[in-house]
């Protein structure tokens, strides 16, 4: 009966979702001009260098940035932060304090949901670009690279729900929470790997960044299936990765009922 309700819940989600399915369609569409972007800058880098960077050539590193549009649109939450601080906001929140429904699970199946229609609706031009870039495409011949890399996406979607979800709990504190989530979303970017591959930076600086979770929402998946990290580094990736999911876990709970404390109900 408890997987009942929140799967009712996905299949609204869905249904909720689906309405802005052009929405998500044009933003992919449009998402494409970042990437023609990046390819004419690496490949003037790669030009004026005349050789690799730290292991990446021209065809890789157009791989490695054909990998994190993909990445990005199966686990990268879209609007769940300013849904739920709305919530908190707008007293929306009261009808799941008097109702047999866990609100972390509720938002998680809207986040699945979510991410769901996402996906199947961009999933179209995503092929297209990645079939007009086919010939950087190298897929892994080890059956258990496809596997980490696969444990390791599914970790990265957690770890960006849980902190996503922890962030909006700010709205139990404060109206706006839009600058926090600007800030955390900058590191976000900028440690994550979307900017560019982590490990082009100097060793001591890859050192400190693999022990932060930004590492782990983007970049270790695409760099074990890349073949970037593989054996014991592979393995101390995937659970330094999953400390950080649990990690999460915890501080999502923890602001919940920290927030819960300070909660005003607003409204009815």
């Amino acid at each position: 009966m408890q997987l009942q309700k929140y799967l009712t819940v996905f299949n609204l989600g869905i249904q909720n979702t689906f309405v802005y399915r052009w929405n998500y369609l044009l933003r992919a569409i449009f998402g494409i001009i970042p990437l023609v972007g990046t390819v004419f800058l690496w490949r003037a880098i790669f030009h004026e260098s005349g050789g690799g960077l730290r292991g990446y050539d021209y065809g890789s590193m157009i791989y490695y940035y054909l990998l994190t549009i993909l990445v990005s649109n199966l686990v990268t939450p879209a609007e769940d932060e300013w849904q739920i601080a709305a919530d908190i906001r707008e007293g929306q929140i009261n009808s799941f304090l008097t109702k047999p429904v866990n609100y972390l699970g509720y938002r998680f199946s809207i986040f699945l949901s979510g991410r769901l229609v996402y996906t199947a609706v961009t999933i179209l031009p995503i092929a297209v670009i990645f079939f007009y870039f086919r010939r950087f495409i190298i897929l892994p011949n080890d059956p258990l690279t496809w596997l980490a890399a696969s444990a390791a996406l599914l970790m990265s979607g957690f770890i960006q729900f849980f902190l996503t979800y922890a962030l909006s709990m700010m709205a139990f504190w404060i109206l706006e929470i839009s600058t926090i989530v600007f800030i955390v979303y900058s590191f976000e970017y900028f440690l994550g790997g979307q900017m560019f591959p982590l490990d082009i930076m100097p060793p001591a600086i890859q050192a400190v960044m693999k022990w932060l979770p930004f590492y782990y929402e983007l970049f270790c998946p695409i760099a074990i299936f890349q073949g970037r990290l593989r054996g014991p580094e592979m393995w101390g990736a995937l659970a330094i990765q999953l400390g950080w999911l649990l990690a999460m876990w915890a501080a999502a709970n923890l602001m919940w009922k920290r927030g819960l404390g300070h909660y005003q109900a607003v409204g009815g």
